[in-house]
């Protein structure tokens, strides 16, 4: 095979790997170590996350969860910019190698000189010209720029898996939310039909009275006024259920009409809720590590290695160079002599010092901006501390709150429902008034929202407080039924 088939193939073969290299996860300076293969992170941490099945019935708050996790697009553009920052770092690393190009070139040579007055010293040549050169360039000292420019990227790549985690637990965080939302609504609607089920009783009740002559007609009027408030309160409950339901179904990555269903509110085992650790130790605890707060430190720690990358961009530096090229150029004598085939070569190696003397003063703006965002960073920096501590004050005092409400709406609960059976027997023994019997079955009614409400929101805000923390982890949701 001649040397110009071999050439053919080397370069063909070049072509073919490069997307094969691609295909395959080609990493020879290991930048994409320990990046997570779906963009649920480390959040879900079995064999084959972001591998469902079909959809469950009812829907647990851990399917709903890792669904959401895996199809956010918040979380896969949080998990893309990981691996880009990653593919940064592998470019910064690159910069300490040497690079080697290769060029080759072949063309049809045509060429002819007419002299006026004296066509003996004339030329004309017809030939196929072939060049290759190999280039040499391998960065030996440069005052640090390589080393501050890899630095820069480590720490976008530490900001870009922090914010991961951060958007992961927001994440996380807003399905929870969505969930209970839905749970509570659904509550709501079973309220709503039992209330409906018991103005109705009432207004029989009322109306059969008023037609045996011992109750005023005004008796029927109000349990019927009662009644219709619960048909408008049971079609907006119904209302509500749709609406909150299509948001879950949103957040799993489904069309909001998608058909999904939740447990009941009164089904669910609660965990019990232990405070092991005063409010002042958990805001100093998280303004050290809360994944935002994380992620704000790595592009602070980023911006001041761009400062030392913009100093040293305007400092010498000092390079291994080297070069050989070879061509079949033809040659010729002299003017008016024939050319002739010739070959030849041309090779160098040696030291390059690069000395930048002046750049329209660039260098020293391109600083000046790289502090300016390192000052700006640092900013960021103490508003993202500020603001994690805050969220877990507000969120510790409302689990208090909420914790605390399950047991008084519990108590709430009971006493109304005894209020209320004490006034039905009373109206149907005669001797009750319909205003007390309707008093009491709207107490009952307000305690089972209440009690419904106040699961709901101890459960999220269980959720919620341990995503405040930064601390919010699958095996967090409990599933539990009796």
């Amino acid at each position: 095979m001649s040397g110009k088939g071999v050439r053919r193939i080397i370069c063909l073969g070049a072509l073919t790997f490069v997307p094969a290299f691609q295909a395959f996860g080609f990493d020879p300076l290991l930048a994409k170590r320990n990046i997570e293969l779906v963009p649920s992170g480390r959040l879900l941490p079995q064999p084959n996350p972001c591998e469902f099945s079909n959809l469950g019935a009812p829907v647990t708050l851990t399917e709903a969860v890792e669904r959401a996790l895996c199809r956010s697009p918040k979380t896969r553009a949080a998990w893309a910019r990981v691996k880009e920052q990653a593919a940064a770092v592998g470019e910064a690393r690159s910069a300490f190698l040497p690079t080697l190009s290769g060029n080759w070139q072949g063309v049809r040579d045509e060429s002819a000189t007419t002299v006026s007055g004296m066509p003996q010293l004339g030329s004309k040549s017809n030939a196929t010209v072939q060049s290759e050169a190999v280039t040499l360039n391998w960065v030996l000292f440069d005052f640090g720029s390589r080393t501050a420019a890899l630095h820069n990227a480590n720490a976008l790549l530490a900001a870009a898996r922090a914010t991961q985690d951060a958007t992961l637990q927001t994440e996380f965080d807003a399905v929870a939310k969505d969930y209970y939302a839905a749970q509570a609504a659904k509550g709501a609607l079973d309220v709503a039909v039992d209330v409906e089920r018991m103005t109705r009783e009432s207004m029989i009740a009322a109306q059969a009275r008023v037609d045996q002559g011992i109750a005023p007609i005004t008796d029927a009027l109000q349990a019927q006024t009662q009644h219709d408030e619960a048909v408008f309160d049971l079609a907006k409950a119904q209302g509500g259920v749709q609406t909150t339901i299509g948001a879950l179904a949103s957040d799993m990555g489904f069309d909001p009409s998608r058909q999904v269903t939740v447990p009941s509110v009164a089904q669910r085992q609660a965990p019990d809720i232990q405070f092991n650790e005063s409010i002042e130790r958990l805001i100093t605890q998280v303004k050290a590590s809360h994944p935002s707060v994380l992620a704000a430190e790595a592009q602070v720690d980023a911006a001041r290695a761009k400062v030392e990358q913009a100093r040293a961009n305007g400092m010498p530096s000092v390079s291994l160079v080297g070069k050989y090229s070879r061509s079949n150029q033809p040659q010729s004598l002299g003017l008016g002599m024939s050319t002739f085939p010739a070959t030849g070569h041309d090779s160098y190696i040696g030291v390059q010092v690069t000395i930048p003397l002046f750049e329209g003063f660039s260098a020293h703006y391109q600083v000046d901006q790289a502090r300016a965002e390192q000052e700006r960073q640092e900013d960021v920096l103490d508003d993202a501390r500020r603001q994690v501590a805050v969220d877990v004050w507000n969120s510790y005092y409302s689990l208090l709150t909420a914790t605390e409400n399950v047991s008084n709406s519990e108590k709430t609960l009971r006493v109304s429902q005894r209020a209320f059976e004490a006034a039905q027997h009373r109206y149907n023994a005669g001797v009750g008034s319909v205003l007390e019997l309707l008093n009491t079955q709207t107490a009952l009614a307000s305690a089972r929202q209440r009690r419904v409400q106040a699961l709901t929101d101890r459960d999220y805000l269980r959720l919620d407080f341990a995503a405040k923390l930064g601390r919010l982890d699958i095996g967090d949701v409990s599933d539990s039924y009796p």
